[in-house]
């Protein structure tokens, strides 16, 4: 792993924290984390939420600003809020769509 690949497992982890209000789990494993990508101490974080109107996206972009800044060797960051590709329940992690109740279908 290089320097770059650490910064960016760093930041993702960190993102953890930040909590969906609507949905209760963090916004990594809600799939709401497109890319990250790092140039010297910046983070570059491109992310969506589940609806262009949704109530929490400010919220949801704050908190990712503020989380990957805990990261040290982090020195400013820009987040980004798309909706290309959309957000789909098929993002979320596994194990958080069976504890939302999403049944899988084969």
């Amino acid at each position: 792993m290089t320097e770059h690949d650490d910064l960016i497992a760093s930041v993702r982890e960190e993102l953890r924290s930040v909590i969906d209000p609507e949905l209760g789990h963090n916004i990594v494993d809600l799939g709401f984390i497109y890319d990250i990508v790092i140039d010297g101490d910046a983070a570059h974080i491109t992310m969506t939420a589940t609806t262009p109107g949704c109530p929490a996206a400010s919220f949801l972009k704050e908190g990712v600003a503020n989380g990957a800044l805990q990261v040290p060797g982090i020195g400013s960051v820009d987040v980004t809020m798309t909706f290309d590709p959309p957000w789909q329940p098929s993002m979320i992690a596994p194990d958080v769509k069976a504890a939302l109740g999403f049944a899988e279908v084969n």
